[in-house]
């Protein structure tokens, strides 16, 4: 089970057991059931909870059959204070500090290690909420009160992000405790820091003092609450930090707030109450509110770290995705890019195979408002007939033949992100009606499902075919070319971008060489015309291939023009160094660099030799090789 699904097999059954803490009609009904739910949880055959007295052990309820106490284990548990797993037995005392208390005992059908965090959490829970169902029993005004406290504790865990959790929590104080003003310190022990939030006074709400400082400063130290009323206890006030704030502070509560192992993390304070000073209940109160609160305040923190650790992702991809290039093309792309990504309008990008339309889709995604949220793409050329329906929506178990289990679509996978739909020009027919309901409804309905599920998917689509045409020749729908193409981006081919090319291609032969832990090479001037010269039938594609094949085979650190070895489109002259399409100044150049470097080869780079092949003094040879931009040596 993945650590997400373990989390939220936990949080599910701690607010279930807080739930029925308020539910149940009486206390041997909440204990009873209370087993009876955390048993399947934890793979339980039996789960009791025991009581120690008088050197002896007494079960107060018992779930499923009954099986012999290990007494000795018990007996360690006590002595360890701390949760003991052996076997197939755990044990997990009810409150931090259980030399004499009350231990939940778990025996298990797989090995006990497996659940012994979810064990100790629950039992740690499980103890707080008997004491406030006991506490209950005996007076009324506690079951208004834990009430209060539970539904804050729901409240607080659909809030994510910090601040206005902090503030929720210290307004919830005020009000529970009538009082004028609560504060949830955090400890930075590295720092030996307390810092305080919400702080009214203080600049940006947050109030620091040493973890030595006043009442506040103790309780965390000790792990003790602390009080100090009107008329006893003053001296424990820091009244420097009233000074500073210009308050006074007459009546303090402070209780510490502990992680689920039990470590003391913070604290959390009431001051002034508005009739009198605090009392055992306002203390009892404030402590369950703490207990709450610490639970809130780790799950908002972890969710926060994994929201930080997406965006850093999201930012990582980001960064890799750019266009390099500066011809007027890609200049106008870029712009057009930045100002259709902040809108949800459907974008289409054309252009031949090879030049880049996947880096459009990502562009777009990264540069939206939907960056953190995933980008999936597909390619529907790939897309059996039979299969379209269910790699799209998703389908049920047993929807077919090999649906064994339930699976989620690629539209439920892109949900709040961005859908790329690549080779949309070869989607069936089929494909594309089904493909035109949900982007009209942005609903879809799984494979042998009945149940109708939204989805917020921004489209974006991409051929290398002309949808018009294939519209007119009944290939493509017309209403779905029409919602698709609400914003059309065309990619130049590479063949079109001038001296892009020799951009590009140092660009990535930058980045293949640091891969192939080289020097990046430099490219001489008839190769560097070569390569603009070259019809790119590939595109960008192409040219990266190439440079990826020159980084690793390439030893010296000049490329030249017979380095650069193309891969010919089928059909073209294998023996042909000079394309067809060049100017004929150009094209003289090109053969006689080519034809210079064919003598040098013949004459084993003996030059004199070379000047004699081609019947040229050596002076003019050099001349005509730095004419044509050859490395001279």
């Amino acid at each position: 089970m993945s650590l997400a699904a373990e989390e939220l097999r936990s949080l599910t059954l701690l607010n279930d057991l807080g739930q029925l803490a308020v539910d149940a009609p009486s206390l041997d009904a909440f204990t009873a059931t209370a087993l009876g739910k955390l048993a399947p949880q934890v793979g339980a055959d039996f789960a009791t909870l025991v009581t120690s007295g008088q050197g002896q052990w007494r079960p107060i309820v018992e779930h499923g059959r009954p099986q012999p106490l290990p007494l000795p284990m018990l007996a360690e548990t006590l002595d360890r204070e701390q949760t003991v797993a052996q076997g197939n037995w755990l044990a997990a005392p009810l409150v931090e500090r259980a030399m004499t208390g009350e231990l939940l005992v778990i025996h298990t059908t797989a090995a006990a290690d497996r659940q012994k965090e979810l064990v100790t959490a629950t039992a740690l829970v499980l103890g707080r909420l008997l004491e406030l169902r006991r506490r209950m029993a005996r007076n009324e005004t506690d079951r208004v009160r834990l009430r209060a406290v539970l539904d804050a504790a729901a409240r607080w865990n659909r809030i994510h992000e910090m601040e206005p959790l902090l503030e929720q929590m210290a307004r919830v104080a005020t009000e529970m405790l009538r009082c004028d003003r609560a504060t949830i310190f955090l400890w930075h022990r590295p720092q030996k820091e307390l810092v305080g939030r919400p702080a009214l006074g203080v600049e940006n709400g947050e109030l620091r003092i040493a973890d030595d400082v006043g009442l506040v400063g103790n309780v965390v130290r000790t792990g003790v609450a602390g009080r100090v009323d009107l008329d006893r206890d003053q001296k424990r006030i820091d009244h420097r930090v009233d000074k500073s704030l210009g308050y006074q502070t007459r009546t303090l509560l402070c209780v510490p707030m502990r992680s689920a192992s039990g470590e003391v993390i913070g604290a959390f304070e009431a001051i002034n109450k508005l009739e009198g000073s605090f009392s055992d209940e306002d203390e009892a109160t404030l402590s369950e509110l703490a207990a709450q609160a610490a639970i809130a305040l780790a799950n908002t923190q972890d969710r926060q770290q994994l929201v930080e650790s997406r965006r850093q992702i999201s930012d990582q991809a980001a960064e890799r995705v750019h266009f390099v290039g500066q011809c007027p093309a890609i200049e106008a792309l870029r712009s057009t890019i930045r100002r259709v990504a902040q809108t949800d309008l459907a974008v289409l990008v054309l252009g031949e195979n090879g030049t880049g339309k996947d880096v459009v889709a990502q562009s777009v995604h990264y540069q939206s408002s939907r960056r953190d949220q995933p980008l999936i793409s597909v390619n529907c050329a790939a897309l059996p007939e039979t299969l379209i329906e269910s790699e799209l929506f998703g389908h049920e178990k047993g929807a077919f033949t090999d649906a064994r289990d339930s699976r989620t679509g690629k539209f439920e996978l892109a949900h709040g992100g961005t859908l790329f739909l690549d080779e949309i020009g070869d989607l069936s027919l089929g494909g594309q009606a089904k493909l035109l309901r949900v982007v009209e409804e942005k609903i879809i309905v799984r494979v042998g499902g009945s149940k109708p599920i939204s989805v917020d998917v921004r489209l974006v689509a991409a051929t290398n075919q002309d949808l018009g045409e294939l519209v007119r020749q009944k290939k493509f729908r017309q209403d779905l070319f029409y919602r698709l193409n609400v914003v059309s981006l065309t990619l130049p081919p590479l063949r079109d971008r001038g001296t892009d090319i020799t951009v590009l291609a140092e660009h990535f032969l930058r980045d293949f060489s640091i891969k192939a832990r080289r020097t990046p090479p430099k490219f001489s001037a008839a190769a560097a015309r070569r390569l603009e010269t070259h019809t790119w039938p590939g595109n960008v594609r192409e040219l990266r291939n190439l440079m990826e094949r020159i980084a690793y085979l390439v030893a010296g650190d000049r490329i030249e023009v017979e380095d650069l070895a193309f891969i010919l489109a089928p059909g073209a002259d294998p023996t042909s160094v000079v394309p067809s399409d060049l100017h004929l100044s150009a094209a003289t150049d090109l053969f006689q660099a080519d034809y210079i470097q064919q003598a040098v080869k013949r004459a084993g780079g003996n030059m004199s030799r070379v000047a004699d092949l081609l019947g040229l003094h050596r002076s003019n040879l050099y001349r005509k090789m730095k004419q044509l931009g050859m490395h001279v040596e």
